[in-house]
C-alpha cells in the first residue's frame, strides 16, 4: 500500500509467491539466514523452515531477523500468481526493480479480506486510484 502512496503503514510486508518447486526452494534458501519463525505461535511450537514445510502449507505469517512478513501462496481476491505478476507495476525499492501488485489487484485483495481496517484501506486506495487515473 505504501508504494502506491498510502498513508497507512503496516508492520509487515506481504509477498505472493509462485508455488513451483524451484521457486519454493529459492524462497526457503533466501529466507533461511534470517531465521523465520511463525508469528504469533507459541514459542515451544516446533517449526522447521524448509521446502517441505512450504509445500505442505500455503500462507505463512512469519517473523524474521529482517522483520515480519506474510508469504501468500494464495491471496484471496487476487488472480492466480502468473496473472498477478503480469499485471504488477515495477517499482524502485531501494534501487531494485520490484514487481508490486497493481492498485486494482490490491483493492480486490483488501475487499476480499473485508476486515474493518481493510474497508478503510479500500476507501483510501480508491481515492489514490482517482488521483492516479483521473476520469476524463
Amino acid at each position: 500500500m505504501a508504494l502506491h502512496g498510502s498513508a497507512h503503514l503496516t508492520r509487515d510486508i506481504d509477498f505472493v509467491y509462485a508455488r513451483h518447486q524451484s521457486n519454493m526452494e529459492a524462497l526457503v534458501k533466501s529466507l533461511a539466514p534470517f531465521r523465520p519463525i511463525l508469528r504469533g505461535a507459541p514459542a515451544d511450537l516446533p517449526f522447521r523452515w524448509d521446502r517441505r514445510t512450504l509445500e505442505l502449507g500455503l500462507n505463512f505469517t512469519l517473523t524474521t531477523e529482517l522483520g515480519d512478513l506474510d508469504l501468500l501462496g494464495n491471496a484471496p481476491g487476487a488472480p492466480p500468481y502468473v496473472e498477478l505478476r503480469e499485471r504488477a507495476e515495477v517499482m524502485n525499492v531501494g534501487g531494485l526493480a520490484v514487481p508490486v501488485a497493481s492498485l486494482e489487484d490490491l483493492i480486490s485483495m483488501k475487499r476480499a479480506a473485508n476486515r474493518p481496517k481493510d474497508r478503510d484501506h479500500v476507501r483510501e486506495l480508491e481515492a489514490l486510484r482517482k488521483l492516479k487515473f483521473p476520469e476524463p
